[in-house]
């Protein structure tokens, strides 16, 4: 029963928790990047 468990759990973590984490955190990349180029403007050179 032991074994069952543990195999459950993970799959529970393989195939649910962590690609909501690995999204979560491309997202919040994302978006952090997103907010500074929203304050410090577009990259490149100078206009």
């Amino acid at each position: 029963m032991r074994r069952r468990s543990e195999l459950v759990t993970f799959f529970i973590l393989a195939f649910g928790i962590w690609p909501i984490l690995a999204v979560a955190a491309v997202g919040g990349f994302g978006f952090m990047v997103w907010m500074y180029q929203i304050i410090a403007g577009p990259p490149g050179p100078p206009a």
